[in-house]
């Protein structure tokens, strides 16, 4: 056989990608019992393994201030325990039914769900029941599950990416917003935390009024609306403090550009966030900016990752995004670079953003972020689960199913001119605060020369959070005092369950 460049022609011109495929998303049908309870039903003939979600809405971001961790927790603690089965009991039985029996939170929204075939939905079904209806929070499961949120927090401190969330949001947010913490609590106020509090806060989100049930998969006719009914049909609500869901505090710190660095003695590099207080999901332009996301920092070849990475080699990766909840969530543009390129990395991630609010990008940079997204779109629906996960998340941000329906369409009409005007209405350049987790001695002079605002230093074995930020601004200051904090912050699927840290080599882009 001919070897390429030897023996044979070598191609001179990389493939081109080719048109997007046609793609319909599947039929969803929507129900309401009379307690109030949605149901979204989609049947997905060919698909046998069955995905059924209740999706409440709340979440962290409700919970009261001293109990920052419940929410999270109380979700944990759900499955150690109910009025019919104990923690191994309620496992045996889902594994019996070959069923995946899981709830979770995070910022907005509680779940309940299981994985199960097709055939055996309905005692799968009574499992989710038993468990979002008929909980015990038993103290030893909660004690134990504190006491690893506790060790997870110790353990953050010696992760740059951890603690370099933590202090960004805490930088970012004013302190009397929810998001000016971890969605898991502190240390403060997860030690604190007993049964007791995980169920009042638990309590306080359980109502019908705020549930969605999402059921899809190959249903073979199985009626999902009446299978609901014997289940949920008696579930009122009474024992919560109420249907109304809180509005959410999300005021951002206004104090201009501000340097706040985390000293991490002998670090050989540098976690770097530019950012500010982004965009809740249910902003006019999301599809703009979605588009505008992913030229800056959403795609491989993105502006940022471009610069900074097959440019300048500074990392192996770059990226920025809005992380959009239902309130307005942080936008940051993130990097992990060399300790000596700090400061060359942070100015030119700032030239970056200033870039995409003052140049119109090229038509081939929006030729290729609108055929990304589009072309993607079709494979996050391979599965029952990842439809039911979008279906909960438009649940959780009051969205109908039509956003996702015309979803390809409003990306394919957005044009330079609206990626333009949403750089420049939500891309906070000269507000945008810096935050470094690193070794401050080795950048520190350099930091200080470039001039790119007012400096913090921290100093010390814990992540802290500085007194009022109005306050904090001064000149490289090594006796900088600090507050303890403890955790970090850590961004959730769609739905609302924790997960790790964003990987630094790419930056999501806004989901739908």
């Amino acid at each position: 056989m001919p070897e390429p460049g030897r023996d044979g022609p070598v191609i001179a011109e990389r493939p081109a990608p080719g048109a997007p495929r046609s793609y319909e998303f599947p039929a969803v049908t929507d129900r309401r019992l009379p307690n109030g309870l949605s149901i979204l039903i989609v049947d997905l003939p060919g698909r046998p393994l069955v995905s059924a979600s209740m999706v409440l809405v709340g979440g962290a971001v409700g919970e009261p201030a001293a109990l920052g961790g419940a929410a999270v927790l109380a979700a944990r603690a759900l499955t150690e325990g109910t009025e019919r089965f104990d923690a191994i009991a309620l496992v045996e039985a889902s594994e019996r039914l070959g069923a995946s029996l899981h709830a979770e939170a995070g910022w907005d929204a509680l779940t309940v769900g299981v994985d199960v075939p097709s055939d055996r939905l309905s005692p799968a079904l009574e499992l989710v029941a038993e468990v979002l209806l008929r909980p015990t929070f038993p103290e030893t499961e909660v004690e134990r599950l504190r006491d690893e949120r506790l060790n997870d927090l110790l353990q953050a401190q010696a992760d740059p990416r951890r603690r370099v969330e933590e202090a960004f949001v805490g930088t970012i947010y004013a302190s009397e917003s929810p998001y000016h913490r971890p969605s898991g609590g502190t240390r403060e106020t997860v030690e604190g935390l007993t049964s007791a509090h995980l169920r009042g806060v638990y309590e306080h989100m359980r109502h019908p009024l705020r549930a969605t049930l999402i059921v899809g998969g190959d249903l073979g006719g199985q009626d999902v609306v009446g299978l609901a009914e014997r289940l949920f049909g008696t579930w009122d609500g009474s024992g919560a403090s109420g249907a109304a869901v809180a509005s959410i505090d999300d005021t951002g710190t206004s104090v201009g550009r501000l340097v706040r660095v985390v000293h991490r003695p002998g670090s050989v590099q540098t976690e770097i966030r530019v950012g500010h207080r982004g965009l809740p999901r249910r902003t006019p332009d999301f599809h703009a900016v979605s588009v505008m996301g992913a030229i800056l920092g959403g795609l491989f070849n993105s502006r940022l990752n471009m610069k900074l990475r097959e440019e300048k080699g500074y990392t192996y990766g770059a990226g920025a995004g809005f992380d959009m909840r239902r309130g307005a969530g942080p936008f940051s543009a993130r990097a992990a670079v060399n300790t000596d390129v700090t400061v060359p990395a942070v100015i030119d991630m700032l030239a970056e953003l200033t870039r995409i609010r003052q140049t119109p990008v090229a038509q081939s940079e929006l030729v290729a972020a609108r055929d990304f997204l589009i072309g993607v779109f079709p494979l996050r629906f391979e599965t029952a689960g990842a439809v039911v996960g979008a279906l909960g998340s438009l649940a959780v941000h009051g969205l109908g199913v039509e956003e996702l329906v015309a979803y390809r369409t409003n990306i394919e009409n957005v044009d330079a001119a609206a990626v333009a005007a949403a750089a420049q209405a939500h891309l906070h350049v000269d507000d945008a605060s810096i935050v470094l987790v690193g070794d401050v001695d080795a950048f520190g002079p350099k930091l200080e020369a470039a001039g790119l605002g007012p400096i913090v230093i921290e100093r010390g074995e814990v992540v802290g959070v500085p007194g009022p930020i109005a306050e904090a601004p001064g000149p490289l200051d090594e006796d900088a005092e600090t507050g303890p904090t403890a955790g970090a912050e850590e961004p959730e699927i769609p739905v609302g369950a924790e997960e790790p840290a964003p990987d630094d080599s790419i930056a999501a882009v806004p989901d739908v």
